[in-house]
């Protein structure tokens, strides 16, 4: 059964020395999710077993019941409003894994392809969104026309973009976050062609498209390294967030878990912020940094497709990170469980709860840490930082 107890509030009376960022995985409010909002438009899609975005919607609905039509901007947040509502973090970002645009010229050969309509952007703005990272493998599902009107949107939303521009300066260009009293936080994006990332989509000085990571090496992070110290002030806090590796599996490979610690030994990176994975991953602290491979999914539309049960794709993770802004180290991090269904986030169940908090302790290898369950519904990294 669902547990029927509320998480009480945290303690949001923090002082001006930390800093409290909210980070989770893919947001993908397109296809069959975008056909729940009060804006579904066009349902046409180019998959090579489905023709309609439709189709997702029934798969949902044959597993978990009706969805109510159209839905409201904030529904598909469901429980996790409550939950940001009691932790109050500083600073909000995801990772956006829609084109946001009207656009009907899909990226030929390619299988999949998201977008929303952009007059259904204010279901990102109800959970107070600050950043929408775009560094992944879904923001040109409709072409580079289809990726500017996607940064148009989102700027006339009052949403920030790391990760994608009209040109490799706006690519590679940090979205910067001012928390009153506190400092800045700089988010930057990248994206590596483990995810899935055409070497197309990446930007140049003439063309719109992501900050494509052109390796892992020592001299990519150097590159990185150069960038960062142009801009980073003394009490920033610097979250480097990537789209990487594969959907299924927990494996986290050795160049992967170098190039983390290299940006934070070398590009003063404080966050690394890991996405791509369909499903939650190990996290370490290295160095008193926090490093998470992969994030999960924490919105979509895959009610109903069978495969890969053993990972429990519709759990997700909601990542509270607080960080010391004098020493740039991890003060705590807390993880709550959601569980997707009908294309909203509910608390997860207890027994789910647990499964997930024995997953993370196992894949999670920082010298001495553990996943803990506490407070009921959360989990909480415990180590030597």
């Amino acid at each position: 059964m669902i547990s029927d107890q509320r998480p009480s509030s945290q303690d949001t009376s923090r002082d001006t020395q930390t800093i409290t960022l909210f980070l989770c995985g893919d947001v993908m409010t397109g296809r069959g999710i975008g056909q729940v909002l009060p804006y579904p438009g066009n349902p046409r899609i180019h998959e090579p077993y489905m023709t309609s975005a439709k189709d997702y919607v029934q798969l949902a609905e044959e597993v978990h019941g009706p969805i109510p039509k159209p839905v409201d901007f904030a529904y598909i947040w469901g429980d996790a409003l409550e939950e940001l509502r009691c932790t109050n973090p500083d600073v909000r970002i995801i990772n956006l894994e829609t084109a946001v645009t009207a656009s009907r010229k899909f990226w030929a050969g390619k299988g999949i392809h998201y977008r929303m309509q952009p007059r259904n952007i204010p279901c990102i703005a109800a959970a107070k969104i600050d950043c929408c990272v775009l560094a992944n493998n879904h923001v040109l599902d409709w072409g580079y026309a289809g990726l500017t009107e996607t940064l148009t949107t989102l700027n006339c939303a009052n949403l920030k973009v790391a990760g994608a521009g009209r040109n490799l300066s706006e690519a590679e260009a940090p979205a910067i976050i001012e928390v009153a009293g506190k400092g800045r936080v700089m988010v930057f994006g990248f994206g590596d062609e483990s995810s899935g990332i055409p070497s197309l989509w990446s930007a140049r000085s003439d063309r719109p498209g992501v900050n494509l990571l052109p390796d892992l090496s020592g001299d990519t992070v150097r590159r990185i390294a150069k960038r960062i110290s142009g801009l980073k002030r003394k009490g920033d806090c610097v979250v480097a967030s990537i789209h990487w590796g594969g959907n299924w599996g927990y494996e986290v490979l050795s160049a992967q878990r170098e190039f983390a610690h290299r940006l934070i030994d070398q590009a003063h990176v404080d966050v690394v912020h890991g996405h791509s994975s369909h499903h939650p991953k190990g996290v370490e602290v290295y160095r008193g940094k926090p490093i998470l491979f992969g994030c999960g999914d924490f919105l979509n539309d895959y009610e109903g497709i069978s495969g890969y049960e053993e990972f429990r794709g519709d759990l997700t993770l909601m990542y509270f990170v607080t960080m010391d802004l004098a020493t740039g180290k991890l003060v705590s991090l807390i993880m709550t469980p959601m569980q997707i269904r009908r294309f909203r986030l509910s608390y997860a169940h207890l027994h789910d709860v647990h499964w997930l908090q024995q997953v993370m302790d196992r894949e999670s290898r920082s010298p001495g840490a553990r996943i803990e369950w506490v407070n009921n519904c959360r989990l909480a990294l415990s180590a030597r930082y």
